[in-house]
């Protein structure tokens, strides 16, 4: 059920996708600098492309500037999580090498609850 529905939203998806890229396949130029500045500082760079093309690539350098956004304001809990596991690890050695270590006691509290219940 949730394969079809993947499969759904992503026909939906390239059906719009297909669809803009017809109706938007108009020339558009695309400068490195205003006509005034370019021609002040001799930077005169341009390129025609089709507008699907421009709105695609700026659809893509959207997501890819929000995914490394996220990733930066995200390195601070993952910096945390793995100082957790480590500390997890740690402690978990030392208290497995405590348990080793450590004479059997000989509480009659504790020997009472390490019973089996059918023995009581």
């Amino acid at each position: 059920m949730l394969r079809a529905l993947r499969w759904a939203f992503l026909a939906v998806l390239a059906a719009v996708l297909v669809t803009l890229a017809l109706a938007n396949r108009g020339l558009v130029t695309l400068r490195l600098l205003p006509d005034g500045a370019g021609s002040f500082l001799g930077l005169q760079w341009s390129i025609e492309l089709p507008l699907f093309l421009v709105i695609f690539a700026g659809i893509l350098l959207g997501l890819l500037f929000g995914f490394v956004w996220e990733w930066m304001r995200e390195a601070r809990l993952r910096s945390a999580a793995s100082q957790t596991a480590r500390d997890k690890a740690r402690l978990e050695r030392e208290l497995a090498r405590v348990s080793a270590d450590a004479p059997a006691q000989s509480d009659d509290v504790l020997a009472l609850l390490e019973k089996p219940a059918r023995a009581r």
